[in-house]
C-alpha cells in the first residue's frame, strides 16, 4: 500500500498533467501583494460554470469580494483566514434567480425546500473544485474556508444576500508567498468501498488511520495540546460536540429564514 507522505510524483509512474496538478494540491494560507487580473479570474470562473450541476440548473452563485475594506470584513467573520489573499469566493446555494425566471414566466416556484438547499451545496461544491484546478494551473493558490457555515449569519448580512441564497464555501485565492508542505490523506483503502460498504474491523480502522496518526504535523498537535490521541483533537478541541450543535441551530434558522425550509412555498 502506498505511504500517504510519499510525494506524489513517485507514487504514480504514468501520470498526466492534470493528475499531477491534483496530487500536487497545497492549502495555501499566505498570498503575494500581487492582484489577480480580470482576465486570468474570468477564466477560472468560467472554468467553475462548466462543472455538472442538478439538471442543468446552477442553483448556485459565486460572490466576488476584491474590495480592501469588505475583504477584512468577511475575513473577521473567517476568524483572520484569507486576510492576506486578494480575491475571496464566496459560493451561495442559490434558489433566488431561479424562482424569479419561473415567476416571470407563469411557471410557479418548487424550491424553496431543503432538497434544493443540499442541491444548491452539491452545485456549488462541484463549481469549487473546477474553480481549485483551474486556479493551480494558473499557478494560483487557495485555500477552502470551511467556517463559513459557522457565521453563515453575518455573512450573508455582509454580502446582502436575499431570501433564497445562503453562502456555503469561501475559497480565498491569490499568487502564493509560500509552498507548503501536502497535507496528509488517508489510504486508497479507507474511503473506497468495492460493490458493498465495508465495515471495517477495529484493528482495520486503528491500522488505516495509523498514517494519519504518525504524520509529524499532527503527532505534534497531539503533544502541544496535551491530549491522549489525534482524535481527541478533533472532538475535544478543533470541532466539539456543543459547538457543532450551536452552529447546526443557527444554520438552520438561517435556512428557514431564507426560505430552505418551507415545503415549496415562497
Amino acid at each position: 500500500m502506498q505511504n500517504i507522505n510519499t510525494p506524489p510524483s513517485t507514487r504514480h509512474t504514468a501520470m498526466n498533467e492534470t493528475e499531477r496538478l491534483l496530487q500536487a494540491h497545497r492549502t495555501v494560507r499566505k498570498y503575494q501583494d500581487r492582484p489577480v487580473d480580470d482576465a486570468t479570474l474570468n477564466r477560472i470562473l468560467e472554468c467553475g460554470m462548466r462543472a455538472s450541476n442538478t439538471g442543468n440548473m446552477q442553483v448556485y452563485s459565486i460572490v466576488v469580494t476584491r474590495d480592501k475594506a469588505r475583504r477584512e470584513a468577511l475575513c473577521a467573520q473567517h476568524y483572520g483566514q484569507g486576510s492576506t489573499a486578494p480575491v475571496l469566493l464566496t459560493l451561495c446555494a442559490d434558489v433566488n434567480r431561479y424562482h424569479r425566471w419561473c415567476s416571470q414566466r407563469n411557471a410557479g416556484i418548487a424550491y424553496g425546500n431543503f432538497l434544493w438547499f443540499l442541491s444548491g451545496v452539491i452545485d456549488a461544491s462541484l463549481c469549487a473544485q473546477n474553480i481549485a484546478v483551474a486556479a493551480e494551473s494558473e499557478g494560483l493558490g487557495l485555500c477552502y474556508l470551511g467556517t463559513v457555515l459557522y457565521n453563515a449569519k453575518p455573512i450573508s448580512d455582509l454580502l446582502q444576500l436575499p431570501q433564497g441564497v445562503v453562502p456555503v464555501l469561501t475559497l480565498s485565492l491569490g499568487y502564493p508567498a509560500e509552498e507548503p508542505a501536502l497535507s496528509e490523506r488517508l489510504p486508497l483503502e479507507a474511503v473506497v468501498h468495492q460493490e458493498i460498504y465495508r465495515d471495517d474491523s477495529p484493528a482495520d480502522i486503528d491500522r488505516l488511520h495509523a498514517p494519519k496518526e504518525e504524520f509529524p504535523f499532527n503527532k505534534r498537535m497531539v503533544e502541544e495540546n496535551g491530549t491522549d490521541n489525534l482524535a481527541q483533537i478533533f472532538t475535544q478541541i478543533r470541532y466539539p460536540r456543543a459547538a457543532n450543535e450551536e452552529i447546526s441551530r443557527s444554520l438552520l434558522a438561517l435556512l428557514a429564514s431564507a426560505g430552505f425550509m418551507n415545503n415549496g412555498q415562497a
